[in-house]
């Protein structure tokens, strides 16, 4: 007697892929209602500046991230241009985050707007993952006012592909099966590691689709692009990605740059830059619940040759005056008269809140006893305070007295 043979159920599409819709000018939009509707771009206000995010309205004109602000304006001479807050971007997507861990703790977060989660585990509870996709969709612009397209499949590779293909505000499943007839007739520029470089080359061996790249040998895409990248590419052709989500990913770094109008010369000029920037640095490190022991700057020239210093101070850190003071040392180590494009602060070997933030070498007797040391406690409490009042009023409604520039005259 033959047993029968239990049919092998499909793979159900459980990597979800969520991306917010025109994030930053989304946030600004909520901000703000009397910019619903209107072409919103955020980024570098000055003539060297760069566009951060264009709302979709915006992108009608062809403003897109990344392009120069001169153009943008040229494209779209009616468009709202906005600073960045970043700041208010970091509570929005805390929001959305907690949103997503609600229904898995696999959630890989890859940038402020878009995270990759895994629902397998979640599917009992919460349905396949088209319904947990279209659930988190709905909670997120209930909660939240903004809108996130998803792509549900069965790799991350595809997942991310098909939020792309789902946007704006909207919902992509690649069904079990369907993968290579999903993935085979899009653009070749869509995967991961073809550049404009790597596209040309491309297209001299007849490759426009993925399809394509797919139908040539692995040896071909070898010796076309290099052992690394020709293997990654005829991988990603048939869909081959066994990257889990990573939920633990470590941050290794927290930190804030900017790009001047003009080139900036003057070491006082800079040195309150640097504090600024310290400053912002800081905030974001409370925030992230992280404190830091190495401090870094960055310096970018008028010739965009970039270079970076470090220091790394005796225990972690996230008091502003502290991370200021060392970026300043380094500061003064560095050749300004070339003219500086660009400032960057950065903490780095990062630690949670936990950790104390010195060690007391002025107790009884001169022994050592961990905590802070008074002083730290009261600056701690005081940059907190800041962070409250600064969270309620805005980014600017508090700055240290050694930020606001001398009077003219």
């Amino acid at each position: 007697m033959i047993e029968p043979v239990e049919p092998i159920e499909p793979v159900e599409p459980s990597i979800l892929h969520c991306d917010l819709d025109a994030f930053y000018a989304s946030v600004e939009q909520l901000h703000d209602p009397s910019l619903r509707g209107r072409p919103v771009i955020v980024g570098g206000t000055g003539n060297r500046g760069v566009v951060a995010a264009a709302s979709y309205e915006a992108r009608a004109y062809g403003v897109h991230s990344a392009m120069p602000t001169h153009r943008a304006r040229r494209l779209c001479p009616d468009g709202v241009f906005l600073a960045p807050r970043f700041d208010a971007y970091h509570d929005a997507s805390r929001a959305v985050m907690e949103i997503l861990r609600s229904y898995t703790p696999l959630v890989e977060p890859i940038a402020l707007d878009e995270a990759f989660l895994d629902v397998a585990g979640a599917r009992r509870r919460a349905g396949p993952g088209r319904a947990i996709a279209a659930e988190i969709r709905t909670r997120v612009r209930a909660d939240t006012g903004l809108t996130v397209s998803v792509g549900v499949a069965t790799t991350k590779f595809l997942a991310k592909l098909a939020s792309d293909q789902s946007k704006p505000d909207g919902l992509l499943v690649v069904e079990p099966g369907e993968e290579l007839a999903f993935l085979h007739p899009l653009p070749v520029r869509n995967l991961w590691g073809v550049g404009p470089q790597t596209q040309k080359r491309l297209a001299t061996l007849g490759v426009r689709t993925v399809g394509d790249l797919a139908d040539l040998g692995e040896d071909t895409l070898v010796a076309a692009l290099g052992a690394a990248r020709g293997r990654h590419l005829h991988a990603l052709a048939h869909n081959v990605d066994d990257r889990a989500v990573e939920p633990e990913r470590a941050v290794k770094s927290i930190g804030h740059e900017e790009t001047f109008p003009v080139d900036h010369t003057d070491p006082e000029v800079l040195r309150r830059e640097v504090a600024r920037l310290a400053d912002r640095t800081a905030a974001r490190l409370r925030a992230s619940g992280h404190r830091g022991r190495t401090v870094q700057l960055k310096v970018r020239y008028a010739d965009f040759r970039t270079i970076t210093r470090s220091r790394t101070l005796p225990a972690p850190t996230d008091l502003a005056a502290e991370i200021a003071a060392t970026a300043r040392t380094l500061l003064d180590g560095v050749d300004v008269g070339p003219g500086i494009r660009l400032l960057g602060v950065a903490v780095q070997q990062l630690v949670e809140d936990a950790t104390p933030l010195a060690l007391d070498l002025d107790g009884p007797g001169g022994a050592a006893a961990p905590g802070p040391r008074p002083d730290d406690r009261r600056r701690a409490a005081l940059e907190e305070s800041i962070d409250h009042v600064r969270s309620r009023f805005g980014s600017e409604s508090v700055r240290p007295a050694r930020l606001v520039p001398p009077p003219e005259g």
